[in-house]
């Protein structure tokens, strides 16, 4: 998973608006790499940043003893890229967030982290603010161009390479995921065990574990 943060000066989002950012699952992908272009682009007026997951951080993370859930690990790196933005120098004034889970709860929580700046957690944040439609196109160009460019660690010289998108309504996807499994080891390090499309798969054609 790739979380992105963009920031520019209050009185230049107008500006912002003029590349055409919009919600990044609203564009195509040949939209979104024309867009990042432009937005990487206008250093003198946009900066970005990006904090990438791995599919084997967010499994473990998630299946260990004290599970470490999706929620607090998209909001704490959000916190992350905040406090890297602050301690970039950014002079941040007003935060707006695309919600993981109610977005009341995860404002004040940020309010509560952050409590000089104002804050602002929506819905499809991504789709509202012009800051955050441009993080989410920085997110997914990244994203896409890591599923597209993936080295696996392990030796898969007999698997089939044309694994799609990698989400879950991609049939082509679905395929690769029923092609590569191993009964006992599971899949790569390329695909998220926590993830549910993989788990029903794993649950039922692999071979039952007990700790």
């Amino acid at each position: 998973m790739v979380y992105g943060i963009c920031f520019c000066p209050v009185s230049q989002q107008g500006d912002l608006e003029t590349l055409k950012v919009a919600d990044s699952k609203s564009l195509t992908e040949a939209q979104r790499e024309e867009i990042f272009e432009k937005i990487d682009a206008a250093k003198e007026y946009v900066g970005w940043a990006l904090h990438i997951l791995s599919p084997n951080f967010i499994s473990t993370s998630m299946q260990r003893r004290t599970k470490y859930n999706l929620n607090a690990l998209s909001h704490d790196t959000a916190i992350g890229l905040i406090q890297h933005a602050l301690d970039s120098g950014v002079q941040l004034a007003e935060v707006f967030v695309d919600t993981v889970g109610p977005a009341e709860k995860y404002q004040e929580k940020l309010k509560q982290q952050f409590p000089e700046l104002e804050v602002t957690v929506r819905a499809k944040a991504d789709s509202l603010f012009p800051t955050v439609s441009a993080a989410s196109i920085c997110a997914k160009v990244a994203r896409d161009r890591i599923v597209k460019n993936w080295k696996f660690l392990e030796n898969l010289e007999d698997a089939e390479m044309d694994y799609g998108s990698g989400y879950p309504n991609d049939p082509k996807t679905k395929e690769w995921l029923a092609q590569n499994l191993d009964p006992i080891f599971g899949y790569p390090q390329f695909v998220r065990f926590s993830w549910s499309t993989a788990q029903l798969i794993l649950e039922s054609k692999a071979v039952p574990v007990h700790w």
